[in-house]
C-alpha cells in the first residue's frame, strides 16, 4: 500500500456517501473548478461547480435501488499535489463502472481534476 492509498480511500468513502445520499451539492464540491470530464466521444470542460451539481441532479435515476457503493482503488501514479487512480465501482456487490481519476490537492482537501471513463 502506498502512502497515498489511505488518502484515496478516505476521499472515495466520502464520494460514495454523497452518491448514496443523492447529494449533488456534496458531489459537486468534490470536483475541482476547472476540471475535465472525458468520455468516449464527449469532452466536458467544467468551468463552474453548478455544472457538476446539475449533472448529478439529473442523473440520480441511474442509481435507483442502489444502497451500497464500494470503490476498489489502485494508485496508478502520484506526484506532489496530485494522484492518478484507477477506480472500479461496485454497486450492491456488482462491478458496474470503472474510471481513471486525477485528484489534486487543494486547501479544502483533494478534488477531482480529471475524470476519464475506462472499460
Amino acid at each position: 500500500m502506498t502512502e497515498s492509498q489511505p488518502v484515496a480511500q478516505a476521499f472515495f468513502e466520502r464520494y460514495a456517501a454523497a452518491l448514496l445520499a443523492r447529494d449533488e451539492a456534496a458531489v459537486a464540491r468534490m470536483y475541482a473548478v476547472p476540471s475535465l470530464i472525458l468520455f468516449p466521444g464527449q469532452t466536458i470542460v467544467v468551468s463552474d461547480a453548478s455544472q457538476t451539481e446539475e449533472f448529478f441532479a439529473a442523473s440520480w435515476e441511474q442509481y435507483d435501488g442502489v444502497a451500497e457503493a464500494e470503490p476498489r482503488i489502485t494508485v496508478m501514479g502520484e506526484a506532489p499535489g496530485t494522484l492518478w487512480l484507477d477506480v472500479t465501482w461496485s454497486y450492491d456487490g456488482q462491478e458496474r463502472e470503472r474510471f481513471c481519476y486525477q485528484l489534486v490537492e487543494r486547501p479544502a482537501g483533494h478534488q477531482i481534476a480529471v475524470l476519464t471513463a475506462m472499460g
